[in-house]
Order: C-alpha cells, then sequence, then structure tokens
C-alpha cells in the first residue's frame, strides 16, 4: 500500500480531501433539502476520513485507519437516526425544506 501512496503522493490525497470537504461545505451552505445537507455532511466526514487513512498510510500507522472504522460507525447511526426525523417531519409538515423547518420551535 506504501507503494501506491509514494507513486500517487500524499499532496494529491490532500488536494482530493480538500476539493471534497469544499464541496460538501458548499452544499450545506447553498442547499435547502435537508437530505442533500445530510449527504454534504457524509461528503465532508468522508473527505476526513479519507485524509486519516492517507496519512495513517504515510506513516505505517494503522491509529488512523481504526479511528475511522468508529467514525463510519457513528456516522451510520447518524444517518439512521437523521433519516428517521426527516421521515417523521415529512409526514407532519409535507416538506423537508429547510427554511420551512423554522416552524418546528414552537
Amino acid at each position: 500500500m506504501n507503494n501506491i501512496l509514494n507513486q500517487i503522493g500524499i499532496e494529491n490525497y490532500i488536494f482530493l480531501c480538500v476539493i471534497l470537504f469544499c464541496i460538501g461545505v458548499f452544499g450545506v451552505l447553498y442547499r435547502r433539502n435537508a437530505i442533500i445537507v445530510f449527504m454534504s455532511i457524509e461528503i465532508m466526514l468522508n473527505a476526513v476520513n479519507l485524509l486519516f487513512v492517507a496519512f495513517s498510510t504515510y506513516h505505517q500507522d494503522a491509529q488512523g485507519q481504526i479511528f475511522v472504522f468508529f467514525s463510519m460507525a457513528v456516522a451510520a447511526a447518524e444517518v439512521a437516526v437523521g433519516l428517521a426525523i426527516l421521515v417523521s417531519i415529512f409526514r407532519n409538515s409535507g416538506t423537508i425544506d429547510v427554511a420551512n423547518l423554522k416552524n418546528l420551535k414552537g
């Protein structure tokens, strides 16, 4: 695996992760659909996980990969709870537009 990292280079992994993270940030900031916002958050989380794996491989240490494993397990639980909340909101209000969710306050 380290041979592949030497061929591609760590800077290319960093560049890819920055691009993915920026796509996720723009998705969170500029989209109004709650499902798109959750997908953008997942893209940001996967960008960070990819960077953890790349640096873990670069330093030949498995701690980053172990952290990614637990992070993905927590993210899977987060997605399940988030989608359940979105289904409940859609059943009650008929929309999942983030701008209309401010009515849930009171």
